[in-house]
């Protein structure tokens, strides 16, 4: 049930959440409002995703490695994470050099704050140290020549157990890490770096998945650590704030005509009769459906925010349409549009979940879970570990040596998709 609903009230949303007004209940987060990206993707990018506890989570960042990799390969964008369990910006900044800078990024994002607002009402000495902390991490990117985006922390929804120094109530802490949102915020147009409001898109999105269903937690069970909600819409922001637009191209119909084209690396393949075979280059951002009522879903987390609408739109269009209605079907499911819909166009990403690029997909992202798995054994359990103590260079050049296989492994998933889209006057 909660599943519908999140799609009806946020999935058709045309309008970002960095442009909608907090509800009136949450009048006591005061956010700065967060500019316009400011860093956009090249080709040949190498990306560099840091944070803590979150990050190692390997969710958000195999969620905008896979967008990168499935829905823009022209792109041909590499990636690797480094989140480190327990982390705040300080530490980061030690192993900078060392773990990050090496590889010469030439873009990076960063998620620091959960840690190091050290779970207490808002304290200006612990704020003046992440200020400085930040600044400095900004400043050694753009030395290196990394185009940097300074993200947010999220939220959190509930007080964690496991940190015995925690004070406050649950909405005193949110509240510091609202003021800490806003500082990461300052340090970034100080440094003319780009800033991810990962806080703002949770805190609404929290907020109105709570209206429905009070036990929904987009910080996960453990009131932090989020599941694929919560990485869903994290994602969002960071892919917004690497100033994403979301075309992922467009197939159009002629009904009088009989004939089809398309556009942003689709191929028509054969249209006959209204059956039209497309060969894709690009795939649409294609979970699948899940299991859309519980807050480990990725489905629900993209219905909270306008993750359709402004990331993943995959056009059909009808032009000069005959009849006032089509069936149109792709893959195994079918739905009827009326002929002004389709001669506007459908997202078919949005209205198809279970489609044919399913599959391919999740090939795709499968393999970048598994490398980005070695990424974290290869930084915590060996570079900073017993081989790493004794001769480190040595141990990055044998771990890049079986890092450099999982990448192939990857590259091997990234072919194009046939598929076939029927439309059938209704």
């Amino acid at each position: 049930m909660i599943a519908k609903t999140l799609l009806l009230l946020f999935s058709l949303a045309s309008v970002s959440l960095a442009e909608t007004p907090l509800p009136p209940e949450l009048s006591d987060y005061r956010l700065t409002p967060a500019p316009a990206p400011a860093v956009s993707l090249e080709k040949g990018d190498r990306l560099a995703i840091c944070g803590d506890s979150i990050t190692e989570q390997k969710m958000y960042s195999v969620l905008i490695e896979t967008y990168l990799t499935a829905c823009l390969p022209e792109l041909e964008i590499t990636c690797r994470q480094y989140g480190w369990s327990g982390e705040k910006a300080d530490g980061f900044l030690a192993r900078m050099d060392n773990d990050v800078l090496r590889f010469k990024p030439t873009v990076a994002t960063s998620c620091y704050g959960m840690n190091d607002f050290r779970y207490v009402p808002f304290d200006e000495a612990i704020a003046a140290q992440y200020r400085k902390n930040q600044t400095e991490i900004a400043g050694k990117f753009k030395a290196a020549g990394s185009r940097y985006v300074l993200g947010s922390s999220g939220i959190i929804d509930s007080v964690p157990h496991w940190v015995k120094s925690a004070k406050g109530t649950k909405k005193d802490l949110n509240l510091s890490l609202s003021k800490f949102r806003n500082i990461a915020l300052e340090v970034a147009e100080a440094e003319k770096v780009g800033f991810a409001d990962v806080y703002r898109p949770m805190l609404i999105a929290d907020f109105h998945a709570k209206s429905i269903n009070e036990t929904f937690q987009i910080s996960g069970k453990d009131g932090v650590h989020p599941g694929w909600a919560g990485h869903a819409i994290m994602a969002y922001a960071f892919l917004r704030a690497l100033g994403v637009d979301g075309d992922l191209g467009t197939i159009t119909f002629d009904d009088a005509k009989g004939v089809a084209s398309a556009t942003g690396g689709h191929e028509i393949v054969s249209a006959e009769k209204g059956t039209i075979t497309v060969r894709s280059t690009r795939l649409p951002f294609a979970p699948g459906s899940g299991a859309a009522d519980s807050d480990a879903s990725l489905r629900a987390g993209m219905a909270l925010v306008p993750f359709d609408a402004e990331l993943n739109r995959f056009t059909l269009k009808v032009a000069d349409p005959k009849a006032a209605s089509y069936k149109v079907t792709w893959g195994t499911s079918s739905k009827i549009f009326t002929a002004d819909q389709l001669n506007a166009g459908i997202n078919l990403a949005a209205e198809f979940h279970d489609n044919p690029l399913v599959a391919p997909f999740k090939l795709i992202q499968d393999a970048i879970a598994a490398k980005q798995a070695y990424e974290t054994k290869q930084i915590k359990g060996m570079v900073h570990g017993k081989e790493g103590k004794a001769d480190m260079e040595a141990t990055f050049e044998r771990t890049e040596a079986e890092r450099a296989k999982l990448v192939a492994k990857l590259a091997e998933t990234v072919r194009p998709a046939e598929h076939i889209i029927s439309i059938e006057a209704n």
